[in-house]
């Protein structure tokens, strides 16, 4: 039986519902960057002999979850046969199984699968966004790159009343502060990305920061679910205090 999502999920009829669609049209419609338009067009294209049968969504992937979200996750980028064929950041691959798997045992989504748009997955205050919208060759961006997709990070963070940014890995740690010291809601020394790293920020908002859940970390035990959980739980915990 699915678990109960702690929030009542807000997915229409918010009063910002049709700003965010207008932002995740938006986020779809970028053509800013020729290099990774052209990757990813050319891996929808070529595809996975495992998915051959599907046909890859191949855009700049939007953001995903509640548009009433007071906790943001921020991510590297779509994976070329996760995202970028589904069209669903974090889906389609194992950085999404770990990923969906932690928000549903931390109450902040009604099951723990991830397997496509329109499998009935739907997140609780709590929204997936990304460094960057198109997945990178390499999984290396320009730093011009992240600058071009840095827009639809400004606009997420205009339109939902975030209270605790969680950056998975150092790009996504390094995207948040950028935006957060440009607001003024963080000052004084960078601090340094590390796994549970907790940073107080103006009005009541806080910087957490976990290891991403790549196949890098999570098959050499980087990462293990007991950390990844407990950094949730942390979230819950900054969530009620504000």
């Amino acid at each position: 039986m699915a678990r109960r999502v702690g929030r009542k999920t807000s997915t229409t009829g918010t009063a910002n519902s049709a700003e965010w669609i207008a932002l995740e049209q938006d986020i779809v419609a970028c053509e800013r960057c020729p290099r990774l338009r052209d990757y990813c067009t050319r891996i929808a294209r070529e595809k996975r002999a495992s998915y051959q049968h599907e046909a890859y969504w191949g855009r700049p992937v939007p953001n995903f979850g509640d548009p009433a979200a007071r906790l943001l996750l921020v991510g590297l980028a779509p994976a070329a046969h996760g995202g970028n064929r589904t069209g669903r950041v974090f889906t389609g691959d194992r950085s999404g199984d770990w990923l969906y798997r932690a928000l549903y045992r931390a109450g902040f989504a009604n099951q723990p699968h991830s397997i496509g748009r329109g499998d009935g997955l739907r997140l609780s205050d709590c929204a997936v966004t990304a460094a960057l919208h198109c997945a990178p060759p390499a999984n290396k961006p320009l730093p011009e790159e992240l600058a071009n997709c840095h827009e639809w990070f400004r606009r997420t963070i205009d339109l939902l009343p975030v209270r605790v940014f969680l950056a998975l890995g150092q790009i996504g740690w390094r995207a948040a502060l950028l935006e957060l010291r440009r607001r003024e809601w963080h000052t004084g020394k960078l601090p340094p990305f590390k796994h549970g790293a907790i940073v107080e920020l103006a009005g009541g908002r806080w910087l957490v920061g976990s290891y991403h859940p790549s196949q890098q970390n999570t098959f050499t035990g980087v990462l293990t679910e007991a950390m990844f959980d407990a950094v949730f739980k942390t979230a819950r915990k900054l969530l009620k205090q504000t």
